[in-house]
């Protein structure tokens, strides 16, 4: 998939990325990771956990998973954040511009991130795996959302 001097292509650059940043969640259900980019250039980078100084879920637990809730569901009892929010969050704290920029994200984001996505300028979303949420894809497609599986 590389290119003919043997390096990644840019696709697999920005999601093997996405996939090392993932490696330092916090969540006991799911590792995402995201890299915001723009112009092949990394503007900010999450993953999903808890916000900063909390316990972890490894030490409180998961109030979803004791719940019984499935995936995609009653995100609002989760304590963490999710990877697309935290790479926005960090753009914010650091005054970095990230509308017109992609974001490479290793799942298919939620609506609650979709909506952020479309707020915060992001133009391109390219995802690994899929997400049962059905809404988030109506509404990123809605938006003109440019929207690439990695494969």
């Amino acid at each position: 998939m590389g290119t003919p001097d043997n390096r990644p292509g840019w696709d697999e650059y920005f999601m093997t990325l996405a996939n090392q940043v993932a490696s330092r969640t916090t969540c006991l259900r799911r590792a995402v990771g995201a890299v915001i980019v723009k112009d092949r250039r990394i503007l900010a980078t999450g993953y999903n956990g808890v916000p900063t100084g909390l316990a972890h879920c490894g030490e409180t637990g998961c109030l979803r998973q004791q719940m019984g809730v499935p995936s995609g569901q009653r995100h609002e009892i989760c304590r963490g954040l999710h990877a697309e929010q935290n790479a926005i969050i960090q753009a914010a704290r650091y005054g970095i511009d990230i509308s017109g920029a992609s974001i490479y994200v290793n799942t298919q984001p939620c609506v609650v991130c979709a909506k952020m996505l479309i707020n915060a300028g992001i133009t391109e979303v390219v995802y690994q795996n899929p997400y049962p949420d059905e809404l988030a894809m109506d509404m990123l497609r809605e938006s003109g959302m440019k929207l690439r599986v990695y494969e």
